[in-house]
């Protein structure tokens, strides 16, 4: 039930309607690291620069994260990025980007993460999820990969080489649209499927998600929350918890992730409650069976047909 998570670990600077972060912690790895590990074992492979806290990696050992695949580099400096979120908290303006050791990143899947089941590959560089793949002796029993519209403009064919190698593809709602051509994300949903991956997550942020697989749609609704501080990360949470239960079930059929889309979708509405990781790291085991149960009330209903 081990899980292998790629992925950046980086500094973030966030200004919302509700505040600034300063320099925190962040980067897709970090918040699926922090999200799966409630639920299964996870092993990371990554590369940050000298200037990674040191005491930040020790919470993850202390979490029961193996950093054996995450490459330290003492001389240079970790990837950055600095973004500013309008009122609606759904767009925002990225500010600066420094790609620093992410610019040459070469990951390397150490021996002892070859018996992982489950692979889940963060948003990076198509050539950098392609190259885990290259390296496992055996496949997973479920790759599940994010990507972002950047990718689909400058490295669309090797994403096109990824999606027949992997299991479930996560996009939002535009990158979808982008992906493919269409603006009906049922149509949209097809039109991915035929490039290879079998099952499709479009997220919709505020507005849930949806859950794609040959005829079968699946809809996972959004947690409406009085306060939303920082959206940052909520996507790679969301993919946190998706891939987490399923590691922990060994369960993959479609029956069992319409349940972990809702483990994501509860674990990503902790994640915006607060700036960063931290209030993924707040949270117990009570608490998100406490979460689960408010979205199971939220969507069941008796209703007499006639």
């Amino acid at each position: 039930m081990s899980l292998i998570v790629v992925g950046s670990m980086a500094f973030d600077d966030i200004e919302t309607p509700f505040g600034k972060s300063n320099r925190i912690v962040g980067g897709a790895a970090t918040y699926i690291a922090w999200c799966a590990s409630n639920f299964t074992e996870v092993r990371q492979i990554s590369v940050v620069g000298g200037d990674f806290p040191s005491e930040e990696l020790n919470a993850l050992r202390d979490r029961g994260v193996n950093l054996e695949g995450v490459q330290i580099r003492k001389d240079e400096k970790s990837f950055y990025w600095a973004g500013r979120y309008h009122m609606d908290m759904n767009t925002r303006d990225t500010l600066v980007t420094e790609l620093n050791v992410l610019g040459d990143f070469k990951p390397v899947v150490p021996d002892s993460y070859q018996d992982c089941e489950f692979l889940m590959l963060g948003n990076l560089a198509p050539s950098v999820q392609l190259s885990v793949i290259s390296q496992l002796k055996s496949r997973p029993k479920l790759v599940a990969m994010d990507t972002m519209n950047f990718w689909m403009e400058v490295a669309l064919d090797e994403l096109k080489e990824l999606f027949t190698k992997i299991d479930v593809l996560l996009v939002n709602d535009s990158e979808a649209r982008q992906l493919s051509g269409e603006f009906s994300l049922v149509k949209a949903a097809a039109a991915i499927a035929n490039m290879g991956p079998k099952y499709l997550i479009i997220k919709k942020g505020e507005h849930g998600a949806l859950l794609f697989h040959g005829n079968e749609v699946f809809f996972a609704p959004a947690l409406p929350l009085e306060e939303v501080f920082d959206p940052t990360g909520a996507g790679d949470t969301f993919a946190g918890g998706f891939i987490g239960h399923l590691a922990k079930t060994r369960d993959i059929s479609f029956n069992n992730m319409k349940t972990a889309i809702i483990v994501g979708s509860a674990m990503a509405s902790f994640c915006v409650e607060k700036f960063g990781t931290q209030r993924l790291r707040e949270i117990s085991h009570q608490d998100i069976h406490e979460r689960l149960h408010q979205f199971v009330e939220l969507v069941n209903f008796d209703i007499a047909l006639v």
